[in-house]
């Protein structure tokens, strides 16, 4: 007993002290409104480095470059460019109109509404002052704005930008497991002055998630941006999003999208991905097909805004509905790639099938299959199966226009906004009902002929009759929907202007099968006009070539930062090409080659004496039986012997000299 009254004693006593020297040194007003002691009182041990992006600056440290990734302002800046237009459709339809930054301006050069300011003042003066149109603007809380969370925020910047220069916001809740990153946000936060609307949070996003799963606690908009796979975030962001609210979710794990790993595909997005020339396509529809069967687990379903392949990673923007009448279609938006593994040529197959009966209703039903036969009808290989993946239109084209306009009248809003316009224009005019595309060097590479010209192929298309366009995930892409015998025919039609020599053709291959067919339509490649694209004549900025050197994703965080990845250059020139065969050391050939006796020496022809590669001693022929395999290893793995090599009894592998380096 006396020992928990002494124990008390000292815990009021130091209750007491701590009281009195925070009586005698009241803290600063930001730290009173956050509850938390200011970042300014307490300066880091380790230096700091400064960046600005956007309207937000950021501090983090020098010892870490996990922090910061330049390379993603395209995917900040475009993300702060769908959000704001998700806000201005959200807040429409309750009356509030937001106001961005620079759009006034704007708007005042491109039209003269001096009439029409008379006549809406006019008509202001009457209304009461509880009839004012309602605004939202940049910082500021709207209390029926949006509120939003970003699941992995590391530094904060992304919340930070989002409250800089998104309006219309109610909060923003900023997450990160790490207690350090946390602390980061804290100071971050206050040193760009948006305490009132950004709250750093440190917990598991995915329990986070899950306590926001009853409706009235839903966020409005999610931010996904982990290091890797979503994968296991995506089962509580579909339940932690309100009813039509928006899902932003990035991929930065592409060698598994892209077919390098079709088990561990399989493992976290539920479908097999294939090694194909649009894999960065395919990528995207795979996310989204996961994406919608997490949802569908709840009798919710999503609805594509803007899908894009950029860099080294994948982004897609998706509305979340509740609705199990809709769920129910989810199946028929759903399907199966059937690949030929020889030409390239795929065929897709539905999941289900959606019918109208005679009453008006819409009937589901399994689809019937397969589109091919055991071999490919063109070249006779075999074919691979991939999938499921999202077969729907990835892009909503209206919503992507008013971003695109909303960019292009205020470039000055955003770093990357060439980029945006280039890219956005990109994607309008891709063909939204043609899943996956094809490539120039991928056709002209399986006959062994010339590539033709982009407009040409594109030309002798539209003289065909087809639909072409290109894609945004891949600079030499031909999305159409011209079906593979018509491809092929083309293809044909150009390897007469161009012929392949035939007989340097195997008659088992892919080439040889497919031209052996004469074609049934006429290719005409004259260049018509509507084959350049628009944004191809303008000259917008649509594919970027690599920014920097070592350029791509960062590496993960660990602890001692910096100090642990000093040798980071020397263990990358360490580990490149780790894989192949490592080149044979000059000294090593040379000691090897001069087992080997020369022939010309033998025959008194050669002059190169002791400089020659192979030995001049006059050594006794031996029978190439006479020597075990094992003795010479180079005689399986490099060269087998020859017919010269065996008649003559030179041991080894049977090297000529009149192939010998220099």
């Amino acid at each position: 007993m006396r020992e928990a009254c002494t124990v008390t004693r000292w815990i009021l006593l130091c209750r007491a002290q701590f009281m009195e020297r925070k009586a005698q040194k009241p803290p600063s007003p930001p730290a009173m409104e956050n509850g938390t002691r200011s970042w300014e009182e307490r300066p880091p041990a380790d230096p700091v480095a400064t960046v600005t992006e956007g309207a937000a600056k950021i501090v983090f440290p020098s010892a870490n470059e996990v922090f910061y990734n330049p390379v993603q302002e395209f995917n900040r800046d475009l993300t702060c460019a769908v959000i704001t237009e998700f806000a201005r459709i959200h807040l429409g339809a309750k009356g509030i109109q937001i106001k961005v930054p620079g759009e006034k301006d704007s708007e005042k050069i491109a039209v003269d509404l001096s009439d029409q300011e008379e006549e809406t003042a006019g008509k202001n003066e009457n209304l009461a002052p509880g009839d004012w149109p309602r605004t939202a603007a940049v910082g500021e809380i709207c209390e029926e704005g949006l509120r939003v969370l970003e699941g992995l925020a590391a530094s904060g910047l992304r919340s930070i930008r989002f409250a800089l220069e998104v309006p219309g916001l109610q909060s923003v809740v900023a997450n990160d497991a790490s207690a350090r990153a946390v602390e980061l946000m804290h100071r971050n936060v206050e040193l760009n002055g948006v305490a009132h609307l950004v709250q750093p949070n440190q917990a598991d996003a995915r329990m986070l998630m899950y306590q926001h799963q009853k409706a009235p606690e839903r966020f409005d908009v999610i931010d996904l941006d982990p290091y890797g796979s979503p994968a296991p975030f995506l089962d509580a962001a579909v339940q932690a999003v309100s009813d039509g609210g928006l899902l932003c979710v990035t991929c930065t794990d592409m060698a598994v999208l892209a077919g390098n790993s079709g088990e561990t595909c399989y493992s976290k997005y539920g479908a097999m991905a294939l090694k194909s020339r649009a894999c960065h396509e395919m990528a995207l529809r795979i996310v989204l097909h996961s994406l919608d069967l997490h949802a569908n687990c709840y009798q919710r379903y999503i609805v594509p805004l803007l899908s894009i392949s950029a860099d080294f990673y994948i982004r897609v923007f998706v509305r979340v509905f509740t609705g199990q009448a809709k769920v129910k279609s989810s199946a028929s938006k759903q399907a199966l790639v059937f690949q030929c593994v020889g030409c390239g040529a795929f065929y897709l197959q539905r999941l289900g099938k959606a019918s109208g009966d005679p009453g008006g209703r819409i009937k589901f039903s399994a689809a019937c299959g397969p589109p091919v036969t055991p071999e490919c009808e063109h070249c006779g290989q075999r074919h691979q199966l991939g999938g499921p993946m999202w077969a729907e239109p990835i892009h909503d084209l209206d919503f992507v226009g008013r971003v695109l306009d909303a960019v292009t009248t205020n470039p000055g809003r955003f770093h990357t906004s060439m980029r945006i316009q280039g890219v956005l224009s990109v994607v309008t005019e891709e063909l939204p009902d043609v899943p996956l595309y094809y490539t120039l060097d991928q056709l002209s590479s399986t006959i062994h002929c010339n590539t033709p010209r982009l407009l040409q192929l594109r030309s002798a298309l539209l003289h065909a009759g087809f639909r072409v366009s290109l894609s945004h995930a891949c600079k030499n892409a031909v999305k159409t929907d011209a079906p593979p015998e018509a491809l092929w025919d083309i293809m044909r039609c150009w390897e007469k202007e161009c012929p392949v020599k035939r007989e340097r053709l195997s008659e088992s291959s892919p080439a040889f099968r497919i031209l052996a067919v004469e074609p049934r339509l006429k290719a005409n490649f004259n260049i018509r006009e509507d084959a350049n694209p628009s944004s191809r004549q303008r000259g917008l900025k649509r594919f970027q070539a690599n920014p920097e050197a070592n350029w791509g994703p960062r590496p993960r965080a660990r602890p001692g930062g910096k100090a642990a990845s000093e040798d980071l250059a020397g263990r990358r020139r360490l580990l490149q090409n780790k894989r192949k065969e490592p080149a044979e050391d000059p000294v090593q050939r040379a000691a090897r080659l001069k087992t080997f006796p020369c022939k010309r020496f033998k025959e008194g022809t050669c002059q190169l004496g002791d400089q020659c590669c192979y030995s001049h001693s006059p050594a006794a022929p031996v029978a190439s039986g006479d020597i075990p395999i094992e003795e010479c290893p180079e005689t399986t793995t490099k060269i087998s012997p020859g017919p010269k090599a065996a008649a003559g009894g030179i041991p080894g592998p049977g090297v000529d000299c009149d192939n010998k380096e220099m």
